[in-house]
């Protein structure tokens, strides 16, 4: 099966966890942060729901929800573009997923973080500290480079 026939797969699996790893990265360290499980994820939905999303604590269908599948739709833009880079290398590896995953991650951090009018933010980053920041952005890369490995040992 050629790289091409297998992206759709490698998209879902490093959307999938990407997604999933950074976010419970995100909702342990608003714990940590906040003393409050769903707040960091409750202010990813300022997207659709104004500035009231960035001070919701409790979890909600409406804040929590949409923030969820937000940041899901999020990861799964920043990993078509992990996945294009995928397919530059005629031999991939581990260690050129990694690399991958660190760009692209570092990428959406620059245009989440500093490229962006606040409306288009993640949201997150007003309920994180900095060194939480940095391990939700660890936890999205390291989802991008752990999907690419299992599809490349199937």
């Amino acid at each position: 099966m050629s790289a091409y026939e297998r992206l759709p797969l490698r998209l879902m699996t490093s959307t999938a966890l990407a997604s999933a790893l950074s976010g419970a990265t995100m909702t342990w360290r608003s714990r940590l942060d906040t003393g409050h499980w769903a707040a960091a994820t409750n202010a990813v939905s300022h997207w659709i729901w104004g500035n009231r999303a960035l001070r919701r604590n409790s979890v909600t269908t409406r804040e929590t929800g949409v923030g969820a599948g937000v940041h899901t739709a999020s990861a799964l833009l920043w990993a078509v573009l992990f996945e294009a880079l995928r397919l530059r290398h005629k031999t991939p590896t581990v260690a050129t997923a990694v690399a991958d995953a660190a760009i692209v991650t570092a990428v959406a951090a620059t245009v989440d973080l500093k490229l962006v009018p606040h409306r288009l933010t993640p949201g997150f980053q007003d309920r994180l500290s900095n060194r939480s920041l940095l391990w939700t952005y660890a936890a999205f890369a390291a989802g991008l480079a752990l999907g690419s490995a299992l599809v490349a040992r199937r």
